[in-house]
């Protein structure tokens, strides 16, 4: 199934999103383009806000705030996503919940990306409206989303029988 067919299923049936993607057969070099197409699509969703930054406080020039995007979120994040993973597994071998990492990595690198067509609204309505309450509200839903998704994929990550064990 198409990439966005499986992001906008990752809200109604997370579940039946994750168990197809682990009977795919999983591999590293798809949990990789997970994060890396989640990572690049929340770095463009930065350039409105740092559009309006840039506007309204002309101390930065808006260049170097798009590089200091990109290098933060093409090239730091994943590393710190990676890390968080890592923790999400070994946190679920102290609770005696033998999870394999490729599939928590997995989990949490799709939930990554399935939220970020939240994030490209969060920084849309951002970059047009400010700081304003429908921005927070935005933001707040982006953050929910990304946490009940990624909750509900772990949890099947830890359960199913299908997976890498890395």
């Amino acid at each position: 199934m198409a990439v966005t067919s499986d992001i906008l299923r990752s809200y109604v049936a997370p579940g039946a999103v994750m168990r197809s993607i682990l009977a795919r057969g999983p591999g590293e070099e798809r949990a990789l383009a997970y994060l890396a197409g989640a990572c690049l699509l929340i770095f463009v969703a930065q350039w409105p806000r740092l559009s309006r930054q840039a506007h309204y406080d002309d101390s930065v020039p808006f260049q170097a705030l798009i590089w200091g995007a990109l290098m933060a979120w093409l090239f730091i994040a994943p590393l710190l996503f990676y890390g968080l993973a890592g923790l999400v597994q070994l946190a679920a071998r102290a609770l005696g919940r033998p999870g394999r990492g490729l599939a928590l990595r997995i989990a949490l690198f799709w939930s990554l990306l399935a939220a970020s067509p939240m994030w490209l609204l969060y920084g849309a309505l951002t970059g047009f409206l400010g700081p304003v309450a429908l921005t927070h509200v935005a933001g707040v839903a982006m953050l929910a989303a990304f946490l009940v998704i990624w909750a509900i994929m772990t949890r099947i990550a830890m359960l199913e029988p299908a997976g890498g064990s890395a």
